[in-house]
């Protein structure tokens, strides 16, 4: 990897992900890309591991670690050349069942989740006519006379649905005319979907670019406990964006790990092509973009560091963890171009694994939440500007 200036953090996680995953060569991922199929060895590899129960208190099987400790698992997995999109979920959904769920749910399902015993890889936010506005979400749960809820609604973009045992639903229970604010009404379900399944629950797998087995959901009268409620009934919303800042964060991260993977493919490669008599890195045409790019990988990296330390402080972190998520997405995406335009025709190779990690990095400009939606929350909670919509 490229050498940075400073010693990064958490560098035992570090080296030892590093190891783990260099089982899991480029060879792996392009198979799985052939058959769309979801990342199994590699997710049992890391849960074996206790990797993906970094943020589980230790009471609870896992290792009680702060997310600045996640999220270098998952930079280091993704400037490894892997990918962590199948099982990242896991880290942030995980928080809101610690943070608001009760003593019986945390134990019921946070030590099963540790040992990779249940998976929680589900997060049913986004739907087909709201997208980002999730005030407005659908999606109704309605509470019955014997004390159950009724669920009915649709989402979409729902990733690893097909993978997860486990679904952390928000879902609308109380009108949205009926609060008095529109993030009020709605509340949080972690859903059994093997249950739900077998009850009206219906998945259908999207063909999409890049192979992140995303799914849209059917409820249909689907009838659920009252104990899957997590924390009281319409403060929803508040308990999502909590795991959405940490959500934010921990993709920032990957997004770091992204650049420092192309960075580093395109430094090699522009050493070692020789043209015209000398390595094409002597020509400042590609030895300057890739050094901007480098450069605006460092400033991203700095502000995702600022992000998970406000985080793991216990303060409000929204603003920091848009930013990060902003700032380092946008790195990566310059470290792709710049690591393709070196590559030049090669980099279309599926053997080289640039392009399929170009396509990986493209949907952090769009996912989980696209630029606009982060330019509006800076300029109008920030910055105080008038509010758009």
């Amino acid at each position: 990897m490229i050498t940075m200036p400073v010693a990064p953090a958490w560098s035992d996680i570090r080296e030892s992900v590093f190891r783990l995953c260099k089982g899991f060569h480029n060879e792996y991922w392009l198979d799985l890309d052939k058959k769309a199929a979801y990342p199994d060895a590699f997710v049992k590899a890391l849960t074996k591991s206790g990797y993906l129960a970094a943020l589980i208190p230790e009471d609870y099987g896992g290792s009680g670690l702060p997310l600045s400790a996640a999220g270098a698992v998952l930079e280091t997995i993704h400037a490894s050349g892997c990918n962590a999109a199948a099982c990242h979920a896991q880290m942030y959904t995980m928080g809101t069942v610690l943070k608001h769920g009760s003593e019986a749910q945390k134990q019921t399902y946070l030590p099963r989740i540790a040992t990779g015993e249940l998976r929680l890889q589900a997060f049913g936010v986004t739907e087909p006519t709201t997208g980002s506005d999730t005030t407005q979400l659908r999606t109704r749960a309605e509470k019955t006379g014997n004390g159950t809820y009724i669920v009915n609604g649709q989402k979409v973009w729902t990733s690893r649905a097909l993978e997860s045992d486990l679904m952390l639903l928000l879902a609308r229970t109380a009108p949205a005319n009926a609060s008095a604010k529109r993030s009020d009404g709605m509340s949080v379900f972690l859903i059994d979907m093997n249950e739900a399944l077998k009850n009206g629950l219906s998945l259908s797998k999207i063909d999409a670019m890049i192979n992140h087995n995303s799914c849209e959901v059917f409820f249909d009268d689907v009838e659920i406990p009252a104990d899957t409620l997590v924390g009281e009934e319409g403060e929803g919303f508040r308990y999502i964006v909590d795991s959405m800042n940490a959500e934010r964060i921990l993709i920032a991260y990957e997004c770091i790990g992204d650049a420092k993977f192309f960075l580093e493919k395109a430094c090699e490669y522009a050493g070692e092509r020789i043209v015209f008599g000398k390595p094409i890195g002597a020509n400042q045409g590609i030895q300057f973009p890739i050094a901007q790019a480098y450069a605006q990988t460092q400033a991203a990296e700095l502000m995702v560091n600022k992000a998970a330390a406000i985080f793991e402080a216990g303060q409000k972190a929204a603003a920091e963890a848009n930013m990060a998520k902003l700032l380092a997405a946008d790195a990566s995406w310059a470290a792709a171009e710049v690591c393709m335009q070196v590559h030049g025709g090669f980099a279309f190779s599926r053997e080289y694994g640039i392009e399929r990690k170009w396509r990986e990095a493209r949907l952090y400009q769009t996912a989980p939440i696209s630029k606009n939606m982060i330019y509006a929350y800076l300029g109008q909670h920030v910055l105080g500007l008038p509010r758009s919509y």
